[in-house]
C-alpha cells in the first residue's frame, strides 16, 4: 500500500501561495500525475470555476460547500488532491484530509495561516500540524519593502475574520509595520 503525504502551503496574502499551490500541480501534469483542485464557495473573487492567483495564474477546479464533499468529488485513479483557500473550509478538513491521505493520496493545501489580527486561521493549524511538509511564505511589505508575514486589512470597520477581498481590502505587512496600525 503507498503511503500519502499531507504538504501545507501557508503565509500572509499576497505571498504566492496560489502560485506556489499551481505550481505544484503543473508538475504534476508533467509528471502525468492525476490531480484534482478543489475551492471553497465563498473564494469568488476572480473566478466561480478557477483557482487564480492574483498574478493572473489560473486553473480550473471543482467548489465545495464543506471539505467533506470532496469524497463524491474524487475520480477512482486521482493521486493528487489539492485545496485553495483551505482557511475557509469547515473544521471537518482535518479529517478529510488525513482519510485522504491514509488512502495514499498526496494532499496540498494552500491557505493563510493567520487572519488580519493575528489569530490562526480556521483549520489551518490543524492542517499545519497533521503535514509532513509545511512551507511558510513571505510578501513584501508594503510599507517598507521588507518581508511581510502579516495580513493587514485596509478598512476599518469590523466585518469579523472573513472578508473575502485582494487588494481593494488588504495589504501585505511586516510586523512592525502591521503592528504600527
Amino acid at each position: 500500500m503507498k503511503v500519502g503525504r499531507i504538504e501545507v502551503v501557508c503565509g500572509p496574502m499576497f505571498s504566492g501561495k496560489s502560485e506556489e499551490l499551481l505550481r505544484r500541480l503543473k508538475r504534476a501534469r508533467i509528471a502525468k500525475k492525476k490531480y484534482q483542485l478543489f475551492k471553497p464557495e465563498i473564494d469568488n473573487r476572480y473566478s466561480e470555476t478557477e483557482v487564480v492567483s492574483h498574478s493572473g495564474e489560473r486553473m480550473e477546479c471543482y467548489v465545495l460547500k464543506n471539505s467533506f464533499n470532496v469524497m463524491n468529488f474524487l475520480e477512482e485513479d486521482v493521486e493528487i488532491i489539492a485545496f485553495d483557500e483551505a482557511q475557509f473550509f469547515d473544521v471537518t478538513l482535518h479529517q478529510t484530509v488525513t482519510s485522504l491521505a491514509n488512502m495514499g493520496k498526496r494532499v496540498i493545501i494552500a491557505g493563510l495561516d493567520m487572519d488580519s489580527s493575528g489569530n490562526p486561521f480556521g483549520p489551518m493549524p490543524a492542517m499545519m500540524a497533521i503535514s509532513e511538509e509545511v512551507l511558510k511564505l513571505t510578501a513584501v511589505c508594503e510599507v517598507c519593502g521588507d518581508q511581510a508575514t502579516h495580513t493587514y486589512r485596509k478598512t476599518g470597520e469590523n466585518r469579523g475574520q472573513v472578508l473575502v477581498g485582494a487588494e481593494d481590502h488588504y495589504q501585505a505587512r511586516c510586523r512592525d509595520h502591521w503592528c504600527a496600525r
